[in-house]
């Protein structure tokens, strides 16, 4: 039979190859062509309207039609459309973001470097951190600490301190010098009986075995996300950034914090730093910095970090690393319209708010048969499903109810994304109660679904 390439689906069969699926299966039936957004909702090109209950990768805060950011686009595009960073050259939207950047972050910062994604950014982050080392002498001083189930990116340093299984499988990923620890999620990790506090004791002292079987001398820097996102939402057991970073500062090991889901809101408070009392090194932004309107992320330094990184450039007579869109005056003009309208309609607060409602309504469903565990803090959650209550274990594999979950709530008018059998929540920031309570009966529809699908 001859497949039919008219349609802006096949069409997209035919010439597009897709991150993070299945390329063959693509083949077959091509993508949902999502055509336009308002609000929440995202419309496909048939008309069907969906919430988007991801912000589309965890980071449209401000929704799918702010016009603020349209017009912010527009004004920066008509006066200056294009310029760099390099070679001692700037421009004001850069300086502008850059200095609110500082000056808001939540502990003492030095200097913001602009790149275009989350990857980019940790990636630029490794290079700084052996680039310091070599400046002080510490010449040994390369590895790095990140944990299983950690995502901090896809390109080849960034996803070697990712630790997800399908982020490093046939890609000869992790490379050398890139160790991982046990995830904190309490309720897979944890031993029978052992508290949240002493589950995070364990975990601080498998990082002091590690740092003193490794060398003390041989580590550069620890990577953790506040709160952990695709590897599943996994919110720190108590106690556990506390004891983490006691360990770092015994051994002089610096602290990263990939704030690129976490940040702006999301938690909560402004930056999953200020949730769980972290104090880090240095800061990683993206997602949400421009509500993804423009591709931008930014790194934050101290001074520990940054004097002597400069003192090196001196040295050398220049940093030999950047990017043609970094800084980019029209994404730069983009974020600082942003974070303003963060602060001007009080979204943190709001997330805050809004987030307790969402993980209330979303615990409920703790007694349906395929609910294992509901996770999550504001507005970021996870709900675990389990095929083994009903089905048995080993009836479907691993991952199979969360693609076929998934499924069933895109057509109850819900966009989701399986992380295994664990569904990932994190709409945008302007969402309602209402809105809340629409994701969570579209949800109670596709676990039902899946329940009478198992039945037969």
């Amino acid at each position: 039979m001859t497949q039919d390439f008219t349609t802006t689906e096949m069409r997209d069969a035919r010439y597009v190859m897709h991150p993070l699926t299945d390329a063959r299966a693509n083949l077959q039936s091509g993508s949902l062509i999502i055509d336009r957004g308002e609000g929440i909702h995202v419309y496909d090109l048939a008309g069907n309207r969906y919430i988007e209950a991801m912000a589309g990768l965890w980071s449209v805060g401000l929704g799918f039609s702010e016009p603020r950011l349209v017009e912010a686009a527009t004004r920066q595009m008509a006066r200056l459309p294009y310029y760099h960073p390099f070679g001692q050259k700037g421009h004001g939207p850069m300086v502008d973001l850059a200095e609110r950047l500082v000056t808001m972050a939540p502990v003492p910062m030095s200097k913001a470097f602009f790149t275009n994604s989350g990857s980019e950014a940790n990636d630029t982050v490794i290079k700084m951190l052996w680039y310091r080392a070599n400046a002080l002498g510490q010449t040994r001083r390369k590895k790095i600490i990140s944990r299983h189930r950690a995502y901090h990116g896809i390109t080849v340093a960034a996803g070697s301190l990712t630790g997800i299984p399908a982020n490093h499988t046939a890609f000869d990923l992790p490379l050398p010098g890139f160790l991982h620890l046990t995830a904190p999620h309490y309720r897979r990790n944890a031993r029978p009986g052992e508290s949240e506090e002493d589950f995070a004791t364990r975990l601080a002292q498998e990082l002091e075995d590690l740092i003193l079987r490794e060398g003390p001398e041989t580590i550069a820097a620890f990577f953790g996300e506040p709160v952990m996102g695709a590897g599943g939402v996994l919110v720190p057991p108590r106690t556990y950034w506390q004891k983490i970073q006691a360990v770092l500062a015994r051994h002089d090991i610096l602290l990263v914090a990939d704030e690129v889901i976490c940040g702006f809101g999301r938690t909560g408070r402004m930056f999953g730093c200020e949730t769980y009392d972290i104090r880090p090194d240095v800061m990683v932004l993206s997602k949400q910095l421009s509500s993804s309107y423009l591709p931008i992320s930014a790194i934050l330094l101290n001074e520990r970090v940054f004097e002597p990184i400069a003192d090196q450039t001196h040295a050398i007579g220049t940093f030999g690393h950047g990017f043609t869109g970094g800084g980019h005056p029209v994404a730069a003009a983009v974020a600082i319209e942003t974070l303003r309208i963060i602060q001007e309609r009080g979204l943190v607060a709001h997330a805050a708010e809004v987030g307790a409602w969402m993980q209330d309504r979303l615990a409920g469903l703790a007694g349906h048969p395929l609910v294992d565990e509901v996770r999550g803090v504001g507005l970021i959650a996870a709900v675990e499903l389990t095929p083994a209550r009903v089905a048995g274990d080993g009836a479907w594999p691993p991952g199979a109810l969360g693609r076929r979950a998934v499924l069933h709530l895109q057509q109850a008018g819900v966009i989701s994304r399986a992380m295994g059998d664990a569904l990932a929540f994190c709409p945008p920031m302007i969402i309602d109660r209402d809105g809340v309570d629409a994701i969570v009966a579209a949800l109670r529809i596709a676990l039902d679904a899946c329940l009478k699908e198992m039945a037969r």
